[in-house]
Order: structure tokens, then sequence, then C-alpha cells
């Protein structure tokens, strides 16, 4: 989409023209890519301080009912029924081949009792998502889309500092849980979490209130505002997948190398086994009895070449064996990373490939994700 009058705005858009944001279209928004001081100065401010991300393109939806959970556990191969009050996991919503639709964070806000299952999915995919929610389990359970909420992110190793001068209580939450708050009358839904591998909080708020509170966090002496880009490159040196790029519906979760995500009580043998979309194909791949013939990797560049999405990987007899998802010349790790799917016998650390950069082979190595620490809050 690239006429900006057909574009929708976030209720932060006002702020962001104010404070000098190069905007471009995405997800059918138009969104802050950049500030004036710029991408690099945005994301080395993330890593030291904390950086305030506009998020609000994302789809906020709410399950309840007594079979809410139940019902959603039965698109992702997640522990869904196990899941404790106000804590938050990761999921991955999937099609009948295994294949990933969207991935996605919920909450369990005490469903069980007559609460909600919060979950936000992807801003590209939320009205599909919405609609193949409603197909397959729209007969079990409420489902709410509350794609009118704001939702925003403060990332960075001082992001609780400035964030519990507005909200006291919040510096109690731990990575991957939640709580509710309220702020002149509006309701705040904090969760402890993030796409930048920073500590750090995503507030989901009415849209009403956004540009307020917005604000309020970036009269804090800690926080900076930052664009996509440098939420791109954040992402990034976390080994975090980016929807669309390296991970969509002909990719499975094993080959994502998303096996972290698969609870025991999904799998094999465990009490609720299988169940969910492409369930045979999925559990095979992570048993072995049928592994996937290609693998998502990192790749770190031997030369300070940038190596971009959809390059060739060749190996060292000049057949291709792969291609580049996502890539860039990382700011904190200070050289050229990559994600990248291969074919599976070149997917141990350390294997040496060429990335083929307009006709010259730019040498790479297999590389231990993530690229740069992570630093989550976990108590």
């Amino acid at each position: 989409m690239t006429a900006t009058t057909n574009l929708l705005n976030t209720p932060l858009n006002a702020l962001h023209l104010e404070l000098g944001a190069r905007m471009v279209p995405f997800a059918g928004y138009s969104m802050p890519v950049q500030y004036p001081a710029g991408l690099m100065a945005e994301h080395h401010h993330t890593r030291t301080a904390a950086g305030l991300f506009d998020v609000s393109h994302m789809g906020q939806l709410s399950l309840s009912g007594p079979e809410a959970a139940a019902a959603l556990e039965s698109l992702i191969p997640i522990d869904v029924m196990g899941l404790g009050i106000h804590k938050q996991r990761y999921g991955l919503l999937l099609n009948d081949e295994g294949g990933i639709v969207d991935d996605l964070m919920f909450v369990n806000r005490d469903v069980s009792n007559g609460g909600e299952l919060f979950v936000i999915v992807n801003g590209a995919c939320k009205h599909g998502d919405l609609a193949y929610m409603q197909q397959r389990i729209g007969s079990l359970c409420n489902i709410e889309p509350q794609f009118d909420r704001a939702l925003l992110a403060l990332q960075g190793p001082q992001a609780v500092t400035a964030l519990q001068r507005l909200l006291p209580g919040v510096e109690k939450l731990v990575f991957m849980t939640g709580a509710a708050f309220a702020v002149d009358g509006a309701d705040l839904y904090v969760t402890r979490s993030g796409y930048t591998g920073e500590d750090g909080f995503e507030i989901s708020l009415p849209a009403h209130a956004a540009e307020a509170f917005a604000r309020r966090l970036l009269a804090q002496p800690e926080v900076k505002p930052v664009g996509l880009g440098a939420r791109n490159s954040l992402r990034l040196e976390a080994g975090l997948c980016l929807y669309g790029n390296d991970i969509d519906t002909s990719t499975t979760p094993i080959e994502a190398g998303l096996n972290w995500a698969l609870q025991k009580v999904r799998r094999t043998g465990g009490a609720r086994a299988g169940g969910f979309p492409g369930a045979a194909k999925i559990l095979a791949q992570l048993d072995g009895t049928a592994p996937p013939q290609r693998l998502r990797v990192g790749l770190v560049g031997l030369e300070r070449v940038p190596v971009r999405e959809h390059v060739a990987l060749h190996n060292e007899q000049g057949q291709m064996v792969g291609e580049v998802t996502s890539g860039l010349l990382a700011p904190t790790a200070d050289k050229p990373i990559a994600l990248a799917y291969v074919q599976a016998e070149y997917s141990a650390l350390g294997t040496r490939l060429n990335a083929m950069v307009r006709g010259k082979a730019v040498p790479m190595a297999v590389s231990p994700l993530p690229f740069v620490p992570n630093r989550y809050h976990r108590g």
C-alpha cells in the first residue's frame, strides 16, 4: 500500500508529526520509521536507556467463555489451559498444513472465572486472524476484537525506572507476566514483555488516553521516541522472527527453530498431545521421525558487507542451499547479521556459506542466536 490517502492513523499520529517523525506505510497504517535523531541513535538509546514505540497497529482480541482456553488451544501448539492467571505466553496460529498463519502473544486474565484471554496479533494479519478464529472456534467462545485500543511498548534497561513513576507497582512484574492499572480513569493492561531482547513493557490502553500517557512517558528523562527502523534492528539482534519475512504459512514452527515454544504437554507423550492444526507433521518433525529439510539459522558476516533479505546462500561448491530472510549491519553487534533458511545439513554452528550480494560471494558463518544477549527481567 503506497497511497497515503488510504492509510489509517494510530491514536498517536499527531504526536509523531509534532516530534518530526518520518512516516511510512506499514500494515495499512501511517507509521513512524524514525525520528530526527535517526535509526542508529534510537537503537542505541533503547539498548542503554528506554525507547517508546507506538505499536497501535497491532491487533488486540479478547476471548472469553468457559471453553475459551480449550478453543484457543485447538488452534495453537501451546499450553493454554495450564497457563496461570496474569501469565503470558508466545503462541503460533497454525493452518492444517502446519504452516504459521501468525505469531501472537496471549495472557490469561482469569478466563476460567469469567475473565478473558487477552491476545495480541500482528497488524498486517489481524483481520485475517479474526476471521480464521471466528470460523474455527467462534461457536465455542466469545471473540471480541479490540482493534480500537492503542498499544505502546516501552523498552530498555531503564524502562522500569521511568514507568514505575507513572504506574507504581509495575516494577513487581517479571518477564511474561501482566497486571491491570488505571490512569485518569482509563484502564491499562501492562505486560513485562517486548520485541527488542531488552527488559521492557507493553501497555494496552484506550485510544482516547494514549496521547496523554505517551506524552507523560516522553517527559521522563530516560525515554525517547523510537520508530519502526530501530524496532527492526533491535528484534533482529535479539534473533526474533518478523512475520512475513522469517515465518509465514509456508514454514512450520520446527523449521523456524521455535521448538522452545511448544510445551511438553502438547508434544508426543504429553497429556494433551497434538489436537492442533498440522499436528501430525509438526510432531513428526519435532520427534525426528520426519525431520525438516530446512531450518532457520543465524548468520554473521565474515566481511563488513550488509546482507539483506532474499539474498541467495551458496555452499562452497556454488550450489544454492538457502536464502536470507532478514539481514542488516547490526548497530550493537557491530557486524553484518542475518536470519536465513538453509538445507538442514548446512545448519550446524560454524558452517561457512556464501551470500551472493550483487554477484559477489560474501562469506558468512552459522551463528548462535541471539546475536546480542537478551536481558529480560525474570526476577
